[in-house]
């Protein structure tokens, strides 16, 4: 920006100057007034009256965050096509990916937001990443959707089990495009990466001739501990597992046991990580959100939420704008949540197309913290945008509209109960 040209201005034009800046960066107080600016300040002028000066009130921080996916904007999903088909090069693609990136960083700081991702613009799927490239069975496990629709996961085919892109790979990218957008002073990136349990599923029914199940965990949890670590490394603000297959796996097998499994497997990687360093691990759950349809939203909370929460994670990113009834989710919440995690309370939808307002928003986070202390409580989105590259449901303006209500309702809630 330029500098602007120098004006000689009174005291009254300086002064709503102020007001008018500090309003619009979101310090109502200060811009009402609550706040004295160029006087003698509140403490001194009720001392100068003989009163004792109020204890100022203290101030509310509730964190909020995305989850990580937003819709491809045309170009890309129309990119991805014509390289799968054999149209463009590889080039090209990235040069589609970097436009989309770039795109998306600019109208994330648009909203406001406190922290961004890359939007996911170049991963396959929210799932798939690590094993785009790698020769694969497309016959692996059938999601039904609620809509009737499916995804269907890969399988592997040969051994010695090595992700074929990691996390850091894309923040990088993303911390270098954003550093040409904000020179001074940079956004903390989030980064999502997917849990080892989904990846688990990967591996064949019938086995792989001479790779054990043995060696495949072995080399999974290996590479699922680099791909946390590599993004940690690389300056993620959080490193955030998607394990959206969690909740539907009780669907899968009712009795339990596959989640247990989950569990387990996740908490091998995890405890690789020391507590300071799980503190910016989180883990995020959803019922699915696919082509604005769900999973396993039929699946009761009651079921899922002990076994997550057992999850040695210092974060964890809960569905619930969606759910039907939000009380008593947030009562099981306050039963089973440790005193060293917080919980990020889903406060908008991303399946519908109705964008909350942020007075909605901010209704819903007071309604959480009834339950959730305040030091433990933050928000988020119920699930990403569009977790699937070809997801075109949901347009990039309602999503980002969604967000910046998020960011504003968030703020809002917190200006209230710290009053």
């Amino acid at each position: 920006m330029g500098k602007p040209d120098e004006q000689t201005t009174g005291p009254a034009e300086v002064d709503s100057g102020r007001r008018h800046f500090l309003k619009s960066a979101g310090y109502a107080a200060v811009a009402t007034g609550a706040v004295a600016m160029g006087g003698l300040g509140a403490a001194a002028e009720a001392a100068a009256d003989g009163r004792r000066p109020k204890k100022p009130a203290e101030k509310v921080v509730v964190p909020t965050e995305p989850i990580g996916s937003i819709p491809r904007p045309a170009h890309l999903i129309q990119a991805n096509r014509d390289f799968a088909a054999g149209r463009i090069t590889r080039r090209e693609l990235d040069q589609h990916r970097e436009q989309a990136l770039r795109d998306t960083i600019e109208r994330f700081i648009e909203t406001g937001s406190p922290v961004i991702t890359d939007g996911e613009q170049s991963k396959p799927s929210f799932a798939t990443y690590p094993v785009a490239g790698l020769r694969l069975n497309p016959g692996g496990q059938v999601v039904p959707f609620a809509d009737g629709h499916t995804r269907q996961l890969p399988l592997l085919t040969e051994g010695d089990f090595r992700y074929q892109a990691h996390g850091a790979d894309y923040l990088r990218e993303t911390r270098a495009v954003l550093k040409t957008i904000r020179s001074k002073a940079e956004l903390p990136v989030k980064q999502a990466v997917i849990a080892p349990s989904m990846l688990s599923m990967f591996y064949p029914p019938l086995g792989i001739r001479g790779y054990s199940r043995a060696q495949f965990h072995e080399d999974l949890v290996n590479e699922a501990e680099a791909d946390v670590r590599g993004s940690l490394d690389a300056g993620a603000h959080k490193v955030q597992m998607d394990f959206t297959e969690g909740r539907v796996s009780l669907k899968l097998d009712p009795d339990g046991g596959m989640l247990r499994e989950f569990v387990s497997l996740n908490n091998e990687v995890l405890d690789r990580f020391t507590p300071e360093e799980r503190q910016r691990i989180g883990v995020h759950t959803c019922p699915g959100g696919d082509q604005d349809s769900t999973h396993s939203a039929d699946v009761d909370y009651a079921r899922f939420l002990p076994r997550f929460f057992d999850l040695h994670a210092g974060n964890f990113y809960l569905q619930m704008a969606s759910e039907r009834d939000r009380r008593s989710v947030l009562a099981l919440v306050r039963e089973h949540i440790k005193p060293n995690q917080r919980v990020f309370v889903g406060v908008t939808d991303p399946i519908t197309s109705r964008v909350e307002t942020p007075e909605e928003v901010r209704d819903r986070v007071l309604e959480a913290a009834e339950f959730i202390p305040l030091g433990q409580l933050g928000t988020c989105d119920d699930c990403g945008f569009a977790p699937f590259a070809d997801d075109k449901s949901t347009p990039r303006d309602t999503a980002f509209a969604k967000i910046r209500a998020r960011v504003l309702g968030t703020r809002m809630a917190a200006e209230r109960l710290g009053a």
